[in-house]
């Protein structure tokens, strides 16, 4: 790491303790320098250094080790009382990336975490029955998410299912009535009018046996894309004799259908319905539809059903496999005796028809009296969304029961955390009682070699607090260094203050 030293220009000799450039490293692995010109920070309790005596302890002091720069060779030269930086020059140390909140923590469990220790295992005997739960548990989450993904799928496509729509065709007949003479008071009379009919249009669907009184009712008109009645055109001419509803992007969905004409005589009618099918069906050509067997579907199904055609002939063209072989049979339809699997559905649309709508023919019958009421009713086949489909979308967007089986899962991890906990504790206390003296011996040693990890201490503290250490060859030579570097050090300082610069 690279440093500098302050001043206004270039100095003649070590005028400081050199300043710190950046920040230092956030990996803790690294020794920081541990120097006196670094700042401590707030609510730090430095640790004893080896040149101060703990109190109530027998360690002997040693003197301040020498720290050498990583840009000579030499020792570095720090005059005594060098100026220490300001408490707030550095700014507050950026927080570590390894730092997770608590909340982040607990979304990392894994079921790992919930299984129990062998030794856990082998002093409860019946821990199995959780294992056999928990082995059982992961059986049951791989099947339901299974499921959820088969449901997810299933909801992509339409489902759909038929149902039988009543329709009631209804009339009624209003005869003619004469005007009325003056009134009693001497007023207005009754008006009179002529004969006239109502036809009225309605249906519902005929429901289960189950009533659900939550569940929206359709409206009739929700079933059409239009609807077209057709009165007898000798009665009522070219221009009144149809009555049409078409369905438009602001339309008002309706209970029926309702039509009044002026007429005392019965009246041959026509109702055109056209169902409003979703997603899209489609009437097949007629040479089309014999050989497939469908008459009106939707798109994909067609192609299916085609594309089960081409299989059940073999008519895969061997060697290109994207091309078909048309049979005399699809020649006739398409014209071409070899077409590409990918030209089919381009090829198909002119073979697809709209589909024919449901005709009714009805009469409107004005016997039987004054606004007497007749009815016909006829049943039809339509096709509304499956109530399962609402079903599965509960199912996939419900979180109650997710949110239950989180919190069970955190008091699951809680269990197994603290039966670990206890587990060393006995172990602890276990060893403890076995063989005391070895044990406190053991946990001394383990001691030391944690305090010496966390405060970065140098040497072997247990070793150097007795005499004999000091006796060892290599001390003679460690006492001679030292000497040797205060003397040059002594030297500089004397040569900065007389001003001599060496050559």
């Amino acid at each position: 790491m690279a440093q500098r030293f302050p001043g206004p220009g270039p100095t003649q000799g070590p005028a400081g303790p050199p300043q710190q450039r950046y920040p230092p490293p956030q990996n803790p692995s690294l020794r920081q320098y541990s120097g006196p010109n670094f700042p401590q920070r707030s609510g730090f309790t430095p640790p004893p250094s080896m040149g101060t005596a703990v109190s109530g302890g027998s360690m002997m002091q040693r003197p301040p080790q020498q720290s050498y720069s990583p840009m000579r060779g030499g020792p570095m030269q720090t005059p005594p009382g060098g100026v220490k930086r300001p408490q707030d020059a550095r700014g507050p140390m950026p927080p570590s990336k390894n730092d997770f909140s608590h909340s982040t923590s607990k979304k990392k469990k894994k079921l790992a975490d919930k299984i129990l220790p062998q030794k856990v295992r082998d002093l409860v005997p019946e821990s199995q029955a959780y294992m056999d739960l928990l082995a059982f548990e992961r059986k049951l989450d791989a099947t339901i998410m299974r499921k959820r993904l088969d449901i997810q799928e299933a909801l992509k496509r339409p489902m759909k299912q038929k149902r039988k729509l009543r329709i009631f065709i209804s009339n009624t007949f209003y005869p003619s009535k004469e005007p009325g003479a003056e009134g009693p008071d001497g007023g207005p009379g009754q008006e009179g009018s002529v004969a006239s009919w109502e036809l009225r249009v309605e249906g519902r669907l005929l429901e289960d046996s189950k009533n659900d009184p939550n569940k929206v009712k359709r409206k009739f008109s929700s079933f059409f894309k239009s609807l077209v009645i057709e009165l007898d055109k000798e009665l009522y001419g070219p221009d009144n004799h149809l009555v049409e509803w078409h369905r438009t992007l602001t339309t008002q969905e309706t209970d029926g259908f309702q039509v009044k004409r002026p007429g005392d005589k019965n009246v041959r009618c026509t109702i055109l319905l056209l169902l409003d099918y979703q997603p899209l069906q489609f009437k097949l050509d007629p040479r089309l539809a014999r050989l497939l067997g469908v008459h009106t579907q939707t798109r994909p199904v067609i192609i299916s059903a085609l594309w089960q055609y081409i299989k059940t002939h073999r008519l895969q063209d061997a060697h290109e496999r994207e091309f078909i072989v048309c049979d005399k049979y699809l020649e006739q339809i398409f014209g071409y005796p070899r077409m590409k699997f990918a030209e089919i559905p381009q090829r198909l649309n002119p073979l697809l028809h709209p589909p024919d709508p449901i005709v009714i023919n009805h009469v409107i019958s004005v016997e039987g009296g004054a606004e007497s009421k007749q009815t016909a009713c006829y049943d039809i086949d339509v096709e509304v969304d499956d109530t399962l489909k609402t079903q599965m979308n509960n199912f996939l967007l419900s979180t109650a029961s997710q949110q239950e089986i989180q919190g069970l899962d955190s008091k699951i991890h809680e269990t197994v955390d603290t039966i670990n906990q206890l587990k060393t504790n006995r172990e602890f206390f276990l060893s403890f009682a076995k063989d005391p003296q070895q044990f406190i011996h053991k946990w001394i040693i383990s001691q030391t070699r944690d305090l010496k990890t966390m405060t970065d201490v140098v040497g072997n503290p247990e070793e150097e607090r007795r005499a004999d250490f000091f006796y060892q060859p290599w001390a003679q030579e460690a006492v001679c260094r030292y000497f040797y570097t205060k003397v040059q050090q002594k030297r500089a300082e004397l040569e900065q203050a007389l001003g001599i610069r060496n050559a």
